[in-house]
């Protein structure tokens, strides 16, 4: 007798603001990590006097887990971008559970976001924290800084390998606070000319 397959899920916990403690699925799906609980919080300690009605972009969302985590915090909008479709799926699920009316969920590839739909929005933090071990992290900020899709007083969140450095980033572009945890490395850029 054949087991029936069921798409394997997992669970991340939002750790404060209006739905702390919720625990929410996110589908089981190669190089999908969500944010670990204990850098999640040291990220929203650092935003905590930005994150209330910002403006938000999460380019990679993956498990949601960052957007979601802003939305909870009182960000005023999240874009949530993401080219997996059982991750959208998720996300989609989540945010209906949730009743979220502040978010845009967009099924397509994050330099394909840029090129087309950024010059149009302006976003105050952005999340940057894709795949591990592709080389996205630098040719994303570039590709973030020419969209032109960054407020005056941007914020950007860089989560990457711990081995890797953080070179080479656009004009103005500076390390505002910056972490290791485990086996990987955050950083908080200001975007500030």
């Amino acid at each position: 007798m054949k087991k029936n397959k069921k798409k394997s899920t997992n669970q991340l916990r939002i750790i404060a603001g209006q739905w702390r403690g919720r625990k929410l699925d996110f589908v089981d799906g190669a190089g999908l990590r969500p944010t670990m609980d204990r850098v999640r919080e040291t990220l929203f300690n650092w935003l905590q006097g930005e994150i209330v009605g910002a403006r938000c972009l999460d380019l990679f969302t993956g498990s949601g887990a960052l957007g979601l985590e802003a939305l909870s915090r009182g960000a005023g909008e999240v874009f949530m971008i993401d080219k997996n479709p059982q991750a959208i799926q998720m996300i989609e699920k989540n945010l209906n559970l949730l009743s979220v009316e502040n978010a845009q969920l967009l099924h397509m590839d994050a330099q394909q976001f840029l090129q087309t739909y950024a010059a149009q929005e302006t976003f105050d933090i952005v999340f940057l924290d894709p795949p591990f071990n592709q080389q996205l992290v630098l040719p994303f900020c570039h590709y973030l800084q020419e969209s032109a899709c960054l407020s005056e007083q941007a914020m950007v969140y860089i989560e990457m390998e711990k081995n890797k450095k953080l070179l080479d980033l656009p004009p103005g572009w500076d390390v505002f606070k910056e972490k290791k945890a485990g086996q990987l490395a955050y950083y908080l850029i200001s975007t500030k000319s």
